[in-house]
């Protein structure tokens, strides 16, 4: 199939050849038709499939022989990361350079100006963050009145993050009448519940088995510990020559420990996670994509929305407290038919996350022998504690927290002497000859 059989538009058509893109993915062929059709759906597949284009697509189009009245948004896209919107945002302004539609993000972190000053313009497709979007709400800078679609990306990861009262706040914003659309790379029983509440009568669009990771990815673990991990990561991208990877750990503070370590091992790497300015996290991404880094160190909050094309590596330093998020994560690569391999890291203290890890994917991940290497940066051994002769003066201070050394013998000896020493009765002062003891 073509993305000319799907019944999109010449303009459209157009953006996408100028793409490269000759065949839409499963998602893209199942999904574009139906929201054609102006029907609400609740599409599952997993991540790197072409989720975005399969929703962003129809949805231009369907905007594009719609009369536009006002300046309001009449399609709202909500995500769960400033990541994600911007690659949404993206999206939107790619696949509609030949359409005479305006489209804006609106995320926090960053200036809320220039945004306002973006909506008084006016907006036909609006990318947003559920928190910075009710701020605007809150400030009366935005009408969502006027909402035709409703698209909630990576819904899962929203319910994940808490946002659910934040999502039925805006719920409250839109009108009744609309088209839904639910994309989310992971099914629970939350979103069951989510769809439920808010579809009406859904197409279901499942391009491939729940909770899987794509088949393009081969997945690896190695066993080490702590002590082990960095010295092993920094050996596997060094003897495999490894010039993009993307690593998670489970802290904000563990990631900036191990980029630092990286830096002084010389390999380039910088750390993205939620501490981290929007300034900062966009010139990280910046250099990851451009090849200045070599190494992305990252959280889950980078697990969605971070679109890199032919990401090779994705490294779990440490596994995710959630199964789920380990799909997510290792979809960062083998994203739209490309190859990709995922490596994980597990110490003793995981085995149970690895486990619960496959029974999510429904299948066991091969273990690598740690390969015999030389680490890179050794601790230099301790010192051996030096013989202290039997007897003489020592010149040391009491209480500096050494070891005892002669002075300490010579008090020893004295304590002994002691003991043997006759000791003198003292006489015990009368009892009162009467009296309560007080």
């Amino acid at each position: 199939m073509s993305f000319d059989e799907l019944g999109l538009q010449a303009e459209l058509l157009r953006a996408i050849d100028a793409q490269g893109y000759t065949r839409p993915t499963p998602i893209q062929a199942q999904a574009i038709p139906v929201v054609l059709q102006g029907r609400d759906v609740l599409a599952g597949a997993q991540t790197g499939t072409g989720k975005t284009a399969a929703f962003t697509l129809p949805v231009l189009q369907l905007l594009s022989g719609r009369e536009r009245r006002g300046k309001a948004p009449r399609a709202l896209v909500l995500t769960p990361t400033r990541e994600l919107a911007a690659q949404v945002g993206e999206s939107v302004v790619t696949y509609g350079e030949h359409l005479a539609l305006r489209s804006t993000v609106i995320f926090g972190g960053v200036g809320i100006n220039p945004q306002k000053d973006a909506l008084r313009r006016g907006v036909d497709v609006l990318v947003a963050t559920p928190g910075r979007l009710l701020d605007h709400a809150g400030q009366g800078t935005i009408d969502l009145s006027a909402v035709e679609i409703l698209v909630l990306d990576e819904a899962d990861r929203m319910l994940d993050m808490g946002f659910i009262h934040d999502i039925r706040k805006v719920l409250k914003l839109l009108p009744r009448q609309r088209q839904n659309l639910l994309f989310s790379a992971t099914y629970s029983d939350d979103i069951k519940r989510l769809a439920d509440g808010l579809l009406h009568q859904p197409a279901l669009i499942e391009v491939a088995r729940r909770n899987t990771a794509a088949q393009t990815v081969t997945q690896h673990v190695y066993r080490a510990d702590k002590d082990l991990k960095r010295d092993l990561l920094i050996y596997l991208i060094d003897e495999g020559n490894w010039f993009q990877v993307l690593v998670f750990t489970r802290t904000k503070h563990g990631a900036n420990r191990l980029a630092e370590q990286l830096n002084r091992a010389g390999i380039g790497a910088a750390a993205i996670h939620g501490n981290k300015s929007q300034g900062a996290r966009t010139k990280a991404l910046a250099g990851f994509k451009d090849g200045s880094l070599r190494v992305l160190v990252a959280t889950d909050i980078a697990a969605r929305g971070l679109d890199i094309d032919k990401l090779p590596h994705v490294v779990n330093y440490e596994l995710p407290n959630v199964a789920e998020d380990y799909v997510h994560r290792i979809g960062r690569t083998g994203r739209a038919g490309e190859s990709g391999a995922a490596i994980s890291l597990v110490g003793q203290d995981e085995v149970k996350l690895l486990k619960g890890i496959q029974r999510l994917i429904k299948r066991d991940i091969e273990v690598l022998p740690v390969p015999d290497f030389v680490p890179k940066v050794l601790a230099p051994p301790p010192p051996k504690p030096a013989k202290q002769p039997a007897g003489g003066r020592n010149k040391g201070k009491r209480g500096s927290g050494k070891p005892p050394g002669r002075q300490g013998q010579a008090r020893g000896n004295a304590a002994a002497d002691t003991a043997k020493a006759p000791t003198r009765r003292r006489r015990r002062p009368a009892k009162p000859a009467s009296g309560n003891a007080r």
